[in-house]
């Protein structure tokens, strides 16, 4: 009996080992998972391969990173790549970190002479890649500084015209009152402002980039913040997670942005709007 059982098991170890064991047979089998994965468990597959990809993004940034400190005698390698600038009136510092590239940008555009011009401060951060936030830097605070002069030249010429009427006119009471009230009405802001100048080149530079970036499949994105700053005013505008903050004089932080993030309510319906 015992002699019968060993001689069974003796044979089916022979079977494994010359058809199940064989590499063609492992081959087809890996094979055979691998279509029934795909069909039956697609989900997860895909999260598999995100991860898997995830992981090998992060040895590379370890790899990259042990590669630089050795080139730089030890220092800390996320040090190595930044962008810097220090002024009288501006400072600015980013790290590239384990990124590929550097995919931040800034920007200033200042005029110490003459300061009713405002001066432009930007900063983008780019993600999925260095070319929304290049485009952004590139463009954007050229074409609002030529709107800011044009809107500059337009308020200097309603101001001369408003000197030749007062010269032209007689000190009458009623027509003091109307043209009180003319300069009340452009007050209130029928026509163009620093903030709707820099809401427009926004959402003007926002649909070029779009359009040449989608041409060539480039999924790049960017943040964009920026401000203009005058000697009496201060416009901020914001796209996405950069955050804007104001230290005030007895050292307050004042939030000067919102972020965009999906867990607000408010951009969550934009999203799926979108």
């Amino acid at each position: 009996m015992i002699e019968g059982t060993m001689t069974l098991l003796s044979l089916l170890g022979r079977i494994m080992r010359y058809f199940l064991l064989r590499p063609e047979t492992l081959f087809l089998l890996c094979i055979s998972l691998a279509l029934w994965s795909y069909f039956f468990h697609t989900d997860e597959v895909k999260t598999i391969v995100k991860s898997s990809r995830d992981a090998v993004k992060m040895v590379k940034g370890k790899v990259a990173e042990i590669m630089q400190k050795d080139a730089f005698g030890g220092a800390d390698a996320e040090f190595a790549k930044t962008w810097e600038l220090r002024s009288s009136s501006v400072s600015v510092f980013s790290i590239q970190g384990r990124r590929d590239h550097m995919e931040d940008r800034f920007e200033v555009l200042a005029d110490p002479v003459n300061r009713s011009h405002p001066s432009i401060f930007g900063v983008f951060d780019g993600h999925g890649g260095e070319a929304a936030a290049e485009f952004a830097k590139t463009h954007l605070p050229q074409a609002l500084r030529q709107q800011l002069l044009a809107y500059e030249r337009e308020k200097e010429k309603d101001k001369d015209k408003d000197k030749d009427k007062d010269k032209d006119k007689d000190k009458d009471k009623d027509k003091d009152k109307d043209k009180e009230k003319e300069k009340q009405e452009k007050e209130r802001g029928g026509g163009a402002s620093y903030a709707s100048i820099l809401e427009q080149q926004i959402l003007a530079l926002d649909r070029e980039m779009l359009g040449r970036l989608s041409a060539s499949y480039n999924e790049a994105g960017t943040t964009c913040l920026v401000a203009l700053l005058s000697d009496r005013e201060l416009v901020v505008a914001n796209v996405g997670d950069s955050r804007g903050v104001l230290c005030d004089k007895d050292g307050n932080a004042v939030p000067l942005s919102h972020d965009h993030k999906p867990y607000q309510l408010k951009e969550r319906k934009r999203i799926k709007k979108a």
